[in-house]
């Protein structure tokens, strides 16, 4: 009595080995112009993460809060900053004084260097009257007309105004060599103008930076950090998923994915909604196959070779349904090898409206 169920247990087991073997062999039923493979609906991930260290202010969205591009998210402690701005600030003006102050060098032995030359055209002036003193007095004294020392007294006159004439020539350069150090006076102010406008800058931007912005539209994943904690530089607050960027990675074997181009066609269908499915196009094919084993020798060992592809939805189609798309999804993935083949009546596009 006790042995007389076995075999019908033998049976049961063997019955639903089979079941298992069917529905892990079974066709899809696309055909060899169609491949399948399933997936996890993914999405890009972008960390948001301080420039400089300092501590949180504030963090202004939740966990699951949508964002829009340009939106602040956190706000960083910013007063050491400001007031190195004050300062820095404060250092344009006093660069703007000095260069003002050195402008007013350059006016200064400017004129210092005409009123230089004015001299210059008076001592010429009479250093040739006194020539021609010179000229007549010796003339009159070859003929007796004049006495010696008069001719002296011309001859000191003159050379007394080439002295003269020789000092205002070097009060002109002196003063060309005035202007040149009080142009290169004005150079050195400019550039230390510069120096302070590009450290305000600088300044600015790193309190600009400190508030954190949304990159682009998404859904916060989770936050890191709290308000109050102080982070370094490169410190991680908010996680968010690019909703814009939605794709589903399946695998293929080599045989199916040598014949997998980029932008062929994709049809998905998800778990949680099978009654939908959502157009996609290939956006990625990988190059080496994974799950390779380290040998291979025979053409079923050839079959365990799979290309990961990815299936990326639409944009334009995401952002009609943003409050609906879900990462971490499971689903299905069929792709059209041939293009000139007709998609089966159920696996036609149907999207929530």
């Amino acid at each position: 009595m006790n042995r007389k169920p076995l075999p019908y247990l033998i049976a049961a087991g063997i019955a639903v080995l089979a079941a298992v073997a069917w529905w892990q062999l079974r066709p899809d039923g696309l055909g060899e112009d169609f491949a399948s493979g399933n997936g996890r609906i993914e999405a890009t991930e972008v960390d948001v993460a301080t420039k400089l260290a300092g501590r949180i202010a504030s963090i202004e969205v939740d966990e699951g809060d949508f964002v829009e591009p340009g939106q602040i998210l956190a706000r960083m402690d910013t007063q050491a900053l400001e007031a190195q701005l004050q300062q820095a600030r404060a250092q344009v003006r006093q660069a703007q004084n000095a260069e003002r102050t050195a402008l007013a060098q350059v006016a200064l032995r400017e004129s210092e260097k005409v009123s230089a030359a004015a001299v210059v055209r008076q001592r010429q002036a009479e250093l040739d009257a006194a020539h021609k003193r010179h000229a007549r007095s010796a003339t009159l004294v070859k003929r007796n007309a004049l006495p010696q020392q008069t001719l002296d007294d011309d001859l000191a006159r003159l050379q007394s105004t080439q002295a003269a004439l020789a000092a205002a020539n070097a009060q002109v350069i002196s003063a060309d060599a005035g202007i040149s150090a009080a142009q290169a006076q004005v150079e050195e102010a400019r550039s230390a103008v510069e120096a302070a406008q590009a450290g305000v800058e600088r300044l600015q931007a790193d309190i600009d930076d400190s508030l954190l912005r949304a990159p682009r539209t998404g859904r916060v994943q989770y936050r890191v950090t709290q308000p109050g904690e102080v982070l370094g530089a490169g410190g991680k607050l908010l996680n968010l998923v690019d909703l814009t960027d939605v794709y589903m990675t399946f695998f293929l074997p080599e045989r199916q994915a040598g014949r997998v181009a980029l932008g062929s066609e994709v049809r998905l269908v998800i778990d949680a909604a099978p009654q939908y499915v959502i157009p996609a196009k290939v956006s990625y094919v990988a190059s080496v196959a994974q799950f390779t084993p380290k040998t291979v020798e025979t053409a079923s060992e050839r079959e365990k070779l799979m290309f990961r592809v990815k299936a990326r939805i639409a944009p334009e189609l995401l952002s009609k349904h943003l409050q609906q798309v879900k990462t971490g999804v499971p689903g299905m993935a069929y792709l059209r090898l041939d293009p000139d083949a007709e998609w089966p009546e159920h696996l036609a596009i149907k999207v929530p409206q």
